[in-house]
């Protein structure tokens, strides 16, 4: 094989790496690691499966990444989001917490993550990631912190009771508080300052790392077992054995699956282009596609949950000098010398000490300047974000998936039923015209000419709302012409047509003319071709609003002659 056709098979970032590349990434793949595998773990608990399963989405999906993918500092294993979303999915078909048909679901529905995201890249739709907007976004990411930071302060109590809604749980909380180990909640509120503490003071250092090694430390020495501390216990050690998926359980599984894999990609896309490089290749949405749907087949056949890029670990990752993926793959050899040698000391770790790190970071997720932000640029969409957060926190965090699509699909569908009509003026001395707009008194009007700009396509969703904006302010100003500036009109279809056909119909029984002005070529040639060019004929279509206005002018010298 020639060298040409090695380089295509080889990752990009491979092909053209640099020697001074090594030692950043070799320090950012251990540092990124440091931060990740705890993590993981308490991931991996967060979504009630063992915590070697965390151990194996940090190596698995992480090494067919680094070979696959276009980003080349993306860190990916699981995230928060992903692990509450998984937790809920497989409470739903394993009620009983069975550990051996967890893990069977949990390797099912990773297969069913990584079939949906690879069937999307076989479709091209690397664009759905757009499809939900930010403030959503925002919303629902709050609601998945608040509903994690209820879900593990259980744990943080050392107090058992069985699961249910949002409030369910709240209120369980409150009624066995009198049942709460003190030593467990001695070992997690210690935790839970440490990491604070260390964020605040040594934000550079590897605080998951030092907490899980504190934890460990303190539970051996202090024989915590004793006092009512519930540890992890015994984890399998050695490489992930091959395991086989439950095909039975794909019909319950796959609407859960096409959500966690929508919330998996959205992810991915979002870190991946945040922590570009100006000198870097941008990420590939519909590659991005494919290489984190192998990771999570790739992830689910060794025992893995689903995965996805997330911007907390790809940060560090960044803020360690990663340069390429060199370093996801030494994070990934870290997570394999974790499960192969050092399982005997993680089976010490304190069940709180993992839910405090789960909630420190989840809190993370909560950001309430970000709700103040979009309510002082647009109270309506804070609304949006507002709903987006009660779905998850009110009806679940899977519906509320489906909350936050049909917020996001309602949003688009409200700005393109209800785009803008502005009224115009000329600014004085120049062909520049302008929104009318209480600033700029002085602009130019021109009496009896209305001119007018709706943006954006016309269609059979926005046509008669468009309509509706006209009549009052044609009856308004009562004008001879009214001009409509199509500049901004990227499409017209045949709904659209026809109202102007009827508009233009109607004003002329009033003896006012409808002109269009500033079409694009393909939307004169479907009006030419229309019943609504044969009304305005070549007289009403103008190229732009300084011909149409000279043209209006001439015409009123013509008519104000004796």
């Amino acid at each position: 094989m020639s060298n040409h056709r090695w380089f295509r098979v080889l990752p990009e970032w491979l092909v053209s790496y640099r020697t001074e590349w090594l030692r950043p990434d070799i320090v950012a793949g251990l540092t990124t690691g440091a931060v990740i595998i705890p993590k993981a773990m308490a991931y991996a608990m967060m979504a009630g499966l063992p915590v070697q399963v965390g151990l194996y989405t940090a190596l698995v999906p992480m090494a067919i990444y680094a070979v696959l993918g276009t980003s080349r500092v993306l860190s990916v294993s699981t995230t928060t989001t992903l692990a509450i979303l998984t937790a809920s999915q497989l409470g739903q078909v394993v009620p009983s917490g069975n550990p051996t048909a967890l893990l069977r679901a949990s390797v099912t529905l990773t297969l069913l993550v990584g079939a949906a995201l690879l069937l999307a890249c076989v479709l091209r739709l690397g664009m759905v990631a757009n499809f939900i907007s930010e403030p959503v976004l925002v919303g629902f990411r709050a609601g998945i912190g608040l509903v994690i930071v209820v879900d593990q302060i259980p744990k943080i109590l050392g107090i058992h009771f069985t699961r249910g809604t949002f409030v369910q749980n709240v209120l369980s909380i409150v009624h066995t508080l009198p049942k709460t180990s003190l030593a467990t909640l001695a070992v997690g509120l210690t935790i839970i300052v440490f990491l604070l503490s260390m964020e605040r003071f040594l934000p550079k250092m590897p605080a998951p790392l030092l907490a899980v090694a504190a934890a460990i430390t303190g539970a051996y020495f202090l024989n915590l077992q004793h006092l009512g501390v519930e540890l992890v216990g015994h984890i399998p050690p050695g490489v992930p054995s091959l395991v086989k998926p439950d095909l039975s359980l794909i019909t319950m599984l796959w609407p859960g699956a096409l959500g966690i894999a929508l919330m998996s990609f959205t992810e991915t896309v979002a870190a991946g282009r945040a922590f570009a490089r100006s000198d870097e290749p941008a990420p590939r949405a519909d590659r991005e596609l494919l290489a984190t749907g192998l990771a999570n087949v790739g992830g689910a056949l060794f025992g893995a949950m689903p995965g996805g890029g997330g911007t907390t670990q790809t940060a560090v990752n960044v803020l360690a000098a990663a340069r390429t993926q060199l370093a996801e793959i030494v994070t990934a050899a870290m997570a394999l010398i974790t499960i192969s040698f050092l399982t005997p000391l993680i089976a010490l770790m304190p069940q709180s000490a993992l839910a405090a790190l789960v909630i420190v970071y989840s809190f993370g997720l909560i950001k309430p300047i970000e709700f103040r932000e979009i309510l002082n640029i647009r109270r309506t969409e804070f609304s949006w974000a507002i709903v987006a957060f009660a779905g998850v926190v009110l009806v679940g965090t899977m519906k509320g998936i489906i909350v936050a699509i049909i917020v996001s699909l309602v949003t688009l569908a409200y700005q393109v039923a209800n785009p803008p009509v502005y009224v115009l003026r000329r600014k004085p001395g120049t062909n520049v015209f302008r929104a009318q707009s209480a600033e700029h008194p002085e602009d130019e009007s021109f009496p009896g000419l209305l001119l007018l700009r709706p943006e954006g396509p016309i269609f059979f969703a926005n046509a008669a709302q468009i309509a509706h904006k006209i009549e009052p302010l044609v009856r308004e100003t009562q004008p001879k012409v009214v001009a409509v500036d199509a500049s901004g009109v990227l499409d017209m279809e045949y709904t659209a047509l026809k109202m102007f056909a009827q508009v233009a119909k109607k004003q002329s029984q009033d003896g006012i003319q409808l002109w269009l002005v500033g079409m694009n070529p393909g939307v004169l040639a479907i009006v030419q071709r229309s019943p609504l060019g044969q009304i305005l004929q070549h007289r009403g279509m103008h190229f732009n609003l300084e011909i149409a206005v000279g043209c209006y002018l001439r015409d009123e010298v013509v008519r104000d002659q004796p």
